[in-house]
């Protein structure tokens, strides 16, 4: 990490030996991001937090769409989702839980069954992956299956679950996964969005075309690669933070 704080405000896109350097900082850590979520490197967007990734997410996807969709937004969102969602422009509507604080599955489904495409556009669920109030996990992959059989896209608030469960976005079958890296321990103003190939998303910000177009502006070197240390670190403790499951299940029978 000193090595990279001796880099400065070294520019990765630039072409000389300094900012080639500061370029393979950047790529290992978005190795290192889509290593730990099961996904290919070039399918990571480096951003500077988990608000931005999921803004970037929701704005990316409506401007993709031309605001021909409707965003279904979780009762139990972050902010950086609801508040991301009620400034698109689009038609949003809520998808409810139950009482145990997970999505409402049958709710979800009487929602889609009859979905007039013509009048809403595509779908598009917002659910997080582990509440950060709660820390209930969400049945993110039932509810992606669901949304996907009717046409629909799904993004998923990862933030609270990175690093507390294993995350394959594959398994999970999202189209969009925000991820930050002070949860995890990583410092913060570095975040990440995975987006599947092919998934309609454009850029909402402009400028120098980093980041592959989708999210301009000079990346913050020395925080992404704390970012890539971090979810390193992260997955290799695992095992370590699933023993605390015991630990939980004996405090919640007593209270």
């Amino acid at each position: 990490m000193l090595d990279v704080w001796g880099m400065g405000a070294t520019n990765p896109s630039s072409v000389h030996t300094a900012g080639r350097a500061a370029r393979g900082v950047l790529e290992r850590a978005r190795l290192a991001i889509g290593g730990a979520i099961g996904s290919r490197a070039e399918d990571v967007i480096l951003t500077g937090g988990g608000t931005e990734a999921d803004n970037l997410a929701i704005h990316g996807v409506a401007v993709a769409l031309d605001g021909h969709c409707t965003f279904l937004v979780s009762a139990i969102e972050h902010e950086a989702v609801t508040k991301a969602a009620a400034h698109s422009g689009v038609q949003v509507r809520t998808a409810y839980v139950r009482p145990d604080g997970t999505l409402d599955l049958n709710q979800l489904q009487d929602q889609l069954s009859d979905w007039d495409h013509a009048k809403l556009g595509t779908p598009v669920l917002c659910l997080m992956l582990a509440n950060n109030e709660t820390g209930v996990i969400q049945p993110v992959g039932e509810a992606a299956r669901i949304v996907r059989e009717a046409g629909g896209l799904t993004i998923c608030d990862a933030v609270q679950g990175l690093g507390k469960s294993s995350v394959n976005v594959g398994l999970l079958g999202v189209d969009y996964l925000s991820l930050s890296a002070h949860k995890i321990g990583g410092p913060q103003g570095a975040g990440a969005l995975w987006h599947r190939a092919g998934a309609p998303l454009k850029a909402v910000t402009h400028g120098g075309g980093q980041e592959r177009g989708l999210r301009s502006g000079t990346e913050n070197v020395a925080a992404q690669a704390g970012f890539g240390a971090a979810v390193e670190a992260a997955v290799r403790d695992l095992p370590k933070y699933a023993m605390l499951s015991s630990y939980r299940n004996d405090m919640e029978a007593r209270l």
